[in-house]
């Protein structure tokens, strides 16, 4: 990344920016020594600049030498991007984290809204690509269409791929006899499955482009990455993961993917999405969510589910090849026969302490027991201020200890699976479940000191603690 000059810089930790040939863009970087998120995005962003070097130019701004001109640009927190044209603040960057995924996101932006194909060529090599393509077909230069095809391509191109004509014999291969928007899924997808091509048909506008393109580009089962993952996993979707490697090995990459396909058509109608992904790039995540070892599964596809709700379901039966095994499970699946997949330590032989240990297949019994006041901290082990609160914690515990109606409980949520209704995004997070009323956690904002746990837990409580100022001999 290049390093702007003072007057150029955003301020506030570093900002990146980037330029293109003919638009400007800075996606503002702050790093500091103390920001764990910028130090992590800093190699995978020095690593895009090198990969985009010639094309689109980032640069990263030192913002805590310059505090004024970060406020002129509304940065208030670490680290943020911005894309920038023609030397105006255009818009957030909002795109992938990852090097490969700011690469891809910003060709995308450096180029024009759509694309002009002139020959039959050009379609050709455009709609000849790794993402779906969307291109319209009109009559000329003056269509009131085009006018709007264009509109909504300045709107969404940050995340589909435009492309239009005016030459319409070009769409003659593909049934375009009047003015018509067509999508184009991958060719590395074309499945017996599922049509490979779709028809737009209605009046063009921002609102029915963006709804026709959100509803049609994945597919019946679109290839899961790092880059499109959020779009998919806001859904119930089902993922089979295996030695993916369309460069290296399309047929044997379509294999599963068409036994997938065959099998899941049979449950479309059930509000179960489908995905593919290289097992290699989620190892991380199925290893912490699913308890997957490196070397577990073999070469065979590993499915899992994961619900809106966040629960997870693995499919343990080997996955055969003539897809029998994947039926039966999705048949158990809607048929509720499956048991969640729960990551969860094991439950403590011993819990004797002030402090009750509990872990994801101990929280009902625990936290969710009714006639119970339960104070519940979710930590980390590595977390310096829940080491920090941990003797404060057990006094607070030990002052209780006598009341057989209140709970004071923690839970390591990096090695548990922290229950839906409990959001958990930093460390510690401390909950309040009351008895009778376990579907309302609250969460705990007060001080850390005992005297405001105690404070708190008398007022919320369902009875009167009785708080003890000798610690028990335990």
């Amino acid at each position: 990344p290049l390093t702007l000059p003072l007057p150029l810089m955003l301020q506030a930790a570093t900002m990146s920016y980037l330029f293109g040939p003919d638009i400007i863009r800075w996606p503002t970087h702050r790093e500091t020594e103390w920001c764990g998120h910028c130090k992590k995005l800093a190699p995978d962003f020095e690593t895009a600049a090198t990969r985009l070097k010639g094309t689109v130019p980032l640069a990263k701004v030192d913002c805590t030498a310059s505090p004024d001109t970060c406020g002129r640009f509304g940065v208030t927190g670490y680290p943020t991007l911005k894309i920038f044209r023609n030397g105006e603040d255009a818009s957030s960057y909002d795109g992938p984290r990852s090097a490969d995924g700011i690469v891809h996101f910003m060709k995308k932006q450096a180029g024009p809204n759509s694309v002009t194909l002139r020959r039959e060529a050009d379609l050709e090599a455009f709609v000849n690509h790794f993402d779906a393509s969307v291109v319209g077909f009109f009559s000329g230069p003056d269509s009131g269409q085009l006018a709007e095809f264009l509109k909504a391509a300045s709107v969404m191109r940050e995340h589909f791929r435009f492309a239009h004509t005016i030459d319409m014999t070009l769409g003659l291969k593909h049934g375009v006899d009047t003015e018509r928007v067509l999508l184009f899924r991958p060719p590395r997808l074309s499945s017996k499955f599922e049509e490979s091509v779709l028809r737009f048909t209605e009046t063009i506008t921002t609102h029915t482009l963006r709804r026709f393109i959100r509803d049609n580009i994945f597919g019946m089962c679109p290839h899961l990455t790092n880059e499109n993952r959020d779009k998919l996993k806001g859904q119930d979707l089902l993922t089979a993961y295996y030695d993916l490697d369309y460069l290296q090995n399309p047929k044997g990459t379509n294999y599963w993917r068409n036994r997938v396909m065959k099998v899941g058509s049979q449950f479309a109608s059930q509000g179960l999405s489908f995905a593919v992904a290289n097992r290699k790039d989620f190892v991380d995540e199925l290893e912490e969510e699913f308890g997957l070892g490196a070397s577990d599964g073999g070469d065979l596809p590993f499915v899992t589910i994961r619900t809106q709700q966040g629960f997870k379901y693995t499919m343990r039966e080997e996955f055969t090849r003539d897809g029998k095994s994947l039926e039966r499970f999705l048949e158990d699946y809607f048929a509720g026969r499956l048991k969640r997949y729960i990551k969860s330590e094991p439950i403590p032989e011993k819990n004797k302490g002030p402090v009750k240990v509990v872990v994801a297949e101990s929280f009902e019994e625990i936290v969710n027991e009714p006639e119970k006041d339960v104070l519940i901290e979710f930590y980390a082990p590595w977390c310096g201020h829940c080491k920090s609160l941990e003797p404060k914690y057990k006094e607070l515990a030990e002052q209780l200890y006598s009341d057989p109606n209140i709970v004071i409980a923690k839970m390591d949520a990096t090695a548990n699976d922290v229950p839906q209704g409990f959001d958990v995004q930093g460390f510690p997070t401390i909950y309040f479940a009351q008895a009778g009323k376990k579907d309302q956690p609250k969460r705990y904002e007060g001080a850390h000191e005992v005297k405001d746990f105690i404070k708190y837990l008398k007022r919320e409580s369902s009875h009167v603690p009785v708080v003890s100022r000798v610690k028990e001999d335990l």
